[in-house]
């Protein structure tokens, strides 16, 4: 019995891959250049590429669990269909799929349509799975906008006023570990199941500023919902599909928001035995970190 985990050197990727290594689970993570991988003990890099059709077949070759997540990208959709096939193809029935929050009704946004069309394949191919739907990751405006809240004390990610239940990766890879698990350590194929991740607050722009002024100790301003300017500020330094997706995204962030219900809440409550993490937690984090 083998766990494959692809995507396993991205943020999601790698912290899933270190919770089933510290729970001794041994585990197969799929990388291009195994050379250059840094994974914990027990974990075994294995050479493949999605779009390499024949290093993905040997890839397979004797897993019994795979965790699918590949990265956004313009080849994003043809990645999972391919993989997917090769999968079925290897005898694989147990499948964790790493899709999106709102994936079905957000239709005009690239990354989302791409994952609902792999969520409706696997659904159509009959192949058991637990389809995990991420909500937005708190970790990003650590990641991109650290030097706006420490500098100048503004927080420019124009999510709008509806609300958007942002999740802690470390929460994800909590209950991706479960679900990985769950599939692989079963006698028989299991039904399939859609888990929603989400934070426990449906989080604004104005909220968010709200959180990083109390947290830092100065006033942190949001900059306004202009999905439009954040789209040409991010083409600056990203291939232009991707500042439009980004921006289509959040566009549908500010119309419709993407706040979790109260099932959502009590599920994933119920899978970590306690409430997810707040935002107000992570930023508290993160300023300890930074001023260390």
């Amino acid at each position: 019995m083998t766990i494959l985990i692809t995507g396993a050197t991205g943020t999601i990727g790698s912290s899933l891959v270190q919770q089933l290594a510290s729970q001794h689970v041994a585990v197969n993570a799929l990388t291009r250049d195994p050379s250059k991988a840094k994974f914990p003990s027990g974990v075994t890099a294995v050479k493949g590429d999605m779009l390499d059709v024949e290093s993905m077949r040997k890839a397979l070759q004797g897993v019994s669990t795979l965790f699918l997540l590949n990265a956004v990208s313009t080849q994003e959709l043809t990645e999972a269909v391919l993989t997917l096939n090769l999968a079925r193809d290897a005898g694989i029935e147990r499948l964790v799929y790493f899709s999106v929050f709102n994936a079905e009704p957000f239709t005009d946004v690239p990354h989302f349509t791409s994952k609902y069309a792999v969520e409706r394949m696997i659904a159509q191919a009959g192949i058991p799975a637990t389809i995990l739907r991420p909500n937005c990751f708190m970790q990003n405006d650590a990641a991109y906008f650290k030097d706006a809240l420490m500098g100048p004390g503004l927080y420019p990610f124009p999510i709008g006023d509806k609300g958007v239940s942002m999740v802690d990766v470390r929460d994800i890879g909590e209950i991706a570990a479960q679900a990985v698990l769950k599939r692989e350590r079963s006698s028989q194929a299991l039904p399939n199941e859609i888990i929603n991740l989400t934070g426990p607050d449906a989080l604004t722009g104005p909220s968010i500023a709200k959180i990083w002024s109390a947290t830092l100790n100065k006033q942190v301003t949001y900059t306004g919902s202009d999905t439009a300017s954040f789209e040409a500020r991010l083409a600056q330094h990203a291939p232009s599909w991707m500042a439009m997706d980004m921006r289509l995204m959040l566009d549908r962030f500010c119309s419709d928001g993407m706040a979790a219900t109260s099932a959502d809440l009590d599920k994933m409550t119920k899978l970590l035995g306690r409430r997810p993490r707040s935002y107000a937690d992570f930023a508290a984090e993160m300023k300890a970190q930074w001023e260390a």
